[in-house]
């Protein structure tokens, strides 16, 4: 196709703005209604026998369910038309960048930022999954940064309607690999929980500077660590922390609705906690179960790697007393600690700590301690800062999560390696610093 050539006997094409493995993007003019549009040229997959075919009916489908959706961050589909058996795209036309181009300009972007950008895109993401769309890949490319700083989401559906996917011993998988959720690097279908993950892998990218599973030329290998769930600790996400890691779950049971992801970044945004009291709170993770738990007045006890939890206002209880005991109405903890054994592999665990305020006012420091099991040690500690006295350890507060309001909780996490499974658990105390 080129320049000055006229697309369903108005589009004229000006020219090339852009192309990725779906398509070429063109400037054009849409001579009836004058105005500026962008016109993308579907490029069907080459697969043999009638798939080609297949591939335009699949793409002009689903382009037409895109243009239903009409939302200030989503770009908008005006029209889908076919010439010479090659379907187009008509849409809004934005000066623009995608966040890949940003990030590879001026590197990660700030976690207040991040978070302004994810609830807009989370905003879209959520309309278009209760008008029943799914995205399918949501990625740094497909995000688009506007001259004056909104963010748009383009291609809704488009990579499942042109075949573009990465082919695995089992089939096709549908999307960009490093941005999958492990269910859809495993076979599954795509479903909305799937599109949850891969903003989250996309916030994390933008923060981090790299996808969460990194980047491998193997596809296949780097499929087999997303299948897994085997993310990289998360160092820059400061007061993202917990939001992201909620995305970013492997069980997609356990992630937050898209709805629920945009009310947490854009409380993140505006400088709120965000996991609020009364806010619907996430189960804990299926794979804690690969531990034995027992539960005993109040203790929790993971057997051989971590445990938590309860903690007192003035320090440990007395050392006659039984640590499991009751604590009366007067002796409120201050904060709560609760230990999450995220994914576990021989030799080692990534542990995540979430620290809740539980007194009445708020709460201006916070330190959790334990004593490490024998044999195990602690590495890529992240939001929080580590102390260590031969094997006691404390973890306190970096500064961005030091106050939590009332219902207020922070994250940090960090990697246990150990030589040992088994051993005696550890009971950790949270308390003011």
């Amino acid at each position: 196709m080129n320049r000055n050539a006229i697309i369903a006997g108005r589009y004229r094409l000006e020219h090339k703005v852009g192309r990725g493995a779906m398509g070429v993007v063109w400037q054009a003019r849409d001579e009836r209604l004058d105005r500026t549009v962008a016109v993308k040229q579907l490029l069907p997959d080459n697969s043999p026998d009638d798939a080609p075919f297949r591939s335009i009916v699949r793409a002009m489908r689903e382009a037409r369910v895109a243009a239903r959706l009409k939302h200030p961050h989503a770009v908008t589909v005006y029209d889908v038309v076919e010439q010479d058996g090659t379907p187009y795209l008509i849409m809004e036309f934005l000066s623009s960048r995608p966040l890949t181009e940003l990030l590879a300009d001026g590197g990660p972007l700030p976690a207040g930022r991040v978070a302004e950008l994810g609830a807009q895109i989370a905003s879209a993401l959520a309309a278009a999954h209760e008008d029943g769309i799914l995205h399918r890949d949501v990625t740094p490319n497909n995000i688009l940064i506007t001259e004056d700083g909104q963010a748009k989401i383009a291609d809704f559906g488009l990579s499942h309607a042109t075949g573009e996917g990465t082919m695995t011993g089992d089939g096709l998988v549908v999307g960009t690999p490093a941005y999958l959720s492990p269910e859809v690097a495993d076979g599954e279908e795509p479903g909305y929980p799937s599109d949850v993950f891969s903003l989250g892998s996309t916030l994390y990218t933008v923060l981090e500077g790299a996808p969460p599973f990194g980047t491998d030329g193997n596809q296949i290998a780097l499929l087999k660590r997303v299948a897994r769930g085997e993310i990289i600790a998360p160092r820059s996400t400061g007061p993202l922390t917990d939001v992201v890691l909620r995305l970013l779950r492997r069980d997609p049971r356990e992630r937050p609705d898209m709805a629920e992801a945009e009310r947490m970044l854009a409380a993140v945004a505006d400088g709120r906690p965000a996991i609020l009291s009364g806010t619907k709170r996430l189960p804990a993770p299926t794979r804690r179960s690969w531990l034995p738990f027992a539960i005993a007045g109040g203790v929790v006890a993971a057997g051989g790697v971590l445990a938590g939890i309860l903690l007192f206002d003035d320090g440990p209880p007395d050392a006659a007393a039984p640590v499991a005991a009751p604590l009366p109405s007067a002796a409120k903890p201050v904060c709560e600690a609760r230990y999450e054994v995220a994914n576990r592999w021989p030799g080692g665990s990534e542990i995540r700590v979430s620290v809740r305020n539980s007194q009445d006012t708020r709460l201006t420091g916070w330190e959790v301690s334990w004593t490490l099991p024998p044999g195990t040690r602690i590495a890529n500690l992240w939001n929080g800062s580590l102390a260590q006295d031969g094997d006691r350890v404390r973890v306190s507060e970096v500064g961005w999560n030091a106050v939590l309001p009332v219902g207020g909780t922070t994250t940090f996490g960090f990697i246990a390696t150990t030589e040992d499974d088994g051993g005696a658990a550890p009971v950790a105390t949270c308390r003011s610093s």
